[in-house]
């Protein structure tokens, strides 16, 4: 327990909070773009209302899991916190979700939507993105 409160004091002390732009642009070399049908408009506007672009954003849910890091990546089904039971489906360590490299982050957002539910894992994105025009998320961002 120690060494995790002490992985998550570390990844703390690191965070980044992206601009939207500088988001989208490294969402689009990461190839978010399209990825599984999701628009990269989408992808933006995710991270926007998940953590408002911020890697070290944590959210503690009523079931007794976490959401982590900019995609606000859930302890119950993609990432393993040593708290939660969990399917681990993306085979890391939530403290990883917490890093400003968000290539773990981006990596496991994949594994996420390949699952039957897609982009519609996310209340977020269901909320505040689905059926939106979400092109003003990346808007003067040159992608």
């Amino acid at each position: 327990m120690r060494a995790l409160v002490f992985l998550l004091l570390v990844a703390a002390a690191s965070a980044k909070v992206f601009s939207r732009c500088e988001l989208a642009r490294t969402l689009q070399a990461a190839g978010m773009d399209g990825y599984h049908g999701v628009s990269l408009g989408d992808w933006v506007c995710l991270a926007r209302w998940e953590s408002d672009y911020n890697t070290d954003a944590i959210d503690h849910d009523s079931d007794g899991s976490t959401d982590y890091g900019i995609f606000q990546i859930n302890s119950r089904w993609w990432c393993n916190d040593g708290m939660t039971r969990t399917s681990d489906a993306c085979h890391i360590p939530c403290s990883s979700l917490l890093s400003p490299d968000i290539s773990t982050a981006i990596t496991c957002a994949k594994r996420v939507v390949r699952d039957p539910n897609g982009i519609r894992a996310w209340v977020a994105w269901r909320v505040h993105c689905e059926g939106q025009d979400v092109s003003q998320y990346v808007a003067g961002c040159g992608v």
